[in-house]
């Protein structure tokens, strides 16, 4: 694999701090364009089939946010063996994204002309932010940047030849896709009519759902106009996506007003910090962790106040109440199969949720082969047992339906097999025991708060034992919610 990676004194490098692409980073305007990269990435047939497929985005949005932005800040970081490592992670998890679409059309994840895709939407999308915020780039500063993203799909593919080595002849090719190749795709309308409107609240809103519900009906619709308003004419027309009157305007002003963040202090707005406190769960030993739970009461308290203040009846509630039950820690079928199974939010089971929590789990571990592909192995058997077991009507899947008919008891071989696997993953120096690191790394979680052994370690036993639990026994989990359940 040949990536450039050294310049001469008087050159921008292509990685790292002093590079383009890395200034734009904590820069509030790269949400917007990237919400407008992800479109346009969803709108071309392969790429939309491959989301709507195997992606966790919907579900789990703020989950994928926060592991898309990992792994944009290695793909970028100034150690060429860093780039490579991620390189060859996101290979060996792209390898595994195959099928076809509605209309039969085969999609492969690791397709190099979708990939050139991917890379040129980011591009386009960070050029037309700074265009549309009143900073537009010169020809200099954009050809450097269309360097950085070149050498991004090298470290990749091993070359960039998928994208045209001229900028000039890259809007030629861009053009070309938007034109001949993009379609309206269940994707782009889940994206732009699903997701913004039923957005789940991250964990620091957790507990305050007609707050986060008020501020949604809000800014979903307007985020919608928005990314609708910004996309290539030719796209919308295509794709007959109508413009709400005033949008451009708003769009506008969006943009701008994103862009007076230049005139910040620097550091006073940290991408990677604000993810992090959105993420973070109760319980968390994170030092931030007491400031966001004393956040999250008065937000409790707001909603409170929002509750009496509005005259919506319970059904306006953003989270249903539970069911009732007689142990507080159960979950009914229904809200474990919606809540833990469904990974991939389309309402049925298959084995792209299993793919996604193995995804999710190897990802926390930061696992390189072979026990990447062990523990996919792993959660490949447990749905094999599981689509035996409960796929009653033959359609290669399992419905909610299916599931809370038969009320199963999941611990079955393949599962226990699965959390043996997990907890060799998780035994980094193959103790037998668990240290607070390692149990960290997993769990991103106080060690203290849920030690099941005495003697200050964490024994197989009780690992296995807590993650059957939680998998087959429906029972909240203050470690693993976070981790499987949680947006």
């Amino acid at each position: 694999m040949t990536t450039p990676t050294t310049q001469t004194a008087d050159e921008t490098p292509l990685f790292g701090p002093g590079s383009q692409f890395h200034a734009f980073f904590d820069d509030p305007r790269w949400a917007l364009a990237v919400i407008r990269a992800t479109v346009l990435e969803a709108a071309h047939p392969q790429i939309g089939a491959a989301l709507a497929d195997n992606s966790t985005f919907v579900a789990h949005p703020w989950r994928r946010l926060r592991n898309t932005f990992l792994s944009m800040r290695r793909m970028f970081d100034t150690d060429p063996a860093v780039r490579e490592r991620e390189a060859a992670r996101l290979n060996r998890l792209h390898a595994r994204m195959s099928g076809s679409d509605s209309r039969g059309r085969a999609y492969d994840a690791l397709d190099r002309a979708t990939r050139a895709w991917v890379v040129a939407t980011l591009f386009e999308s960070a050029v037309t932010m700074c265009r549309l915020s009143g900073q537009p780039l010169d020809q200099d500063t954009m050809e450097r940047m269309y360097a950085e993203y070149r050498a991004f799909l090298a470290t990749l593919d091993g070359d960039a030849g998928e994208l045209p080595e001229d900028l000039h002849d890259f809007w030629r090719y861009f053009d070309r896709v938007v034109e001949d190749e993009l379609e309206n795709t269940e994707a782009v309308r889940v994206i732009l009519y699903r997701l913004f409107d039923h957005l789940p609240a991250p964990a620091l809103f957790d507990g305050a759902p007609r707050l986060w519900a008020a501020g949604r009906a809000v800014a979903g619709p307007l985020l919608g106009a928005i990314t609708v308003a910004s996309l290539p004419e030719a796209y919308r027309r295509r794709a007959g996506l109508l413009e709400m009157p005033g949008a451009p305007t708003l769009m506008q002003g969006a943009y701008l007003a994103a862009g007076l963040a230049r005139f910040l202090p620097e550091g006073w707005i940290n991408a990677e910090t604000i993810i992090e406190v959105l993420s973070l769960s109760p319980g968390n030993d994170d030092p931030r962790a007491r400031t966001v739970s004393a956040l999250r009461a008065r937000m409790k308290r707001a909603s409170a106040l929002l509750r009496l203040l509005t005259p919506l009846g319970h059904e306006a509630d953003a989270t249903p109440a539970p069911p009732a039950a007689t142990d507080r820690g159960r979950r009914s079928a229904e809200e474990f199969f919606r809540q833990v199974l469904d990974q991939t939010g389309d309402g049925h089971l298959d084995w792209p949720d299993l793919a996604a929590m193995a995804r999710e789990l190897s990802t926390r571990l930061d696992l390189d082969e072979p026990e990447e592909t062990r523990l996919y192995d792993a959660f490949a058997a447990w749905w094999r047992e599981l689509q035996a077991a409960l796929d009653t009507d033959g359609d290669g899947r399992v419905s909610m339906e299916e599931y809370a008919a038969a009320v199963p008891s999941l611990a079955g071989p393949a599962l226990i097999r699965v959390a043996e696997v997990l907890f060799d993953a998780t035994d980094k120096d193959g103790s037998g025991t668990i240290d607070a690191d390692e149990y960290r790394s997993l769990f991103r979680t106080g060690f203290h708060r849920d030690l099941a052994d005495t003697g200050g370690t964490y024994g197989r036993s009780a690992f296995v034992g807590d993650f059957l639990s939680f998998m087959a026994g429906r029972r909240t989990s203050t470690p693993y919610d976070p981790l499987l359940a949680d947006a």
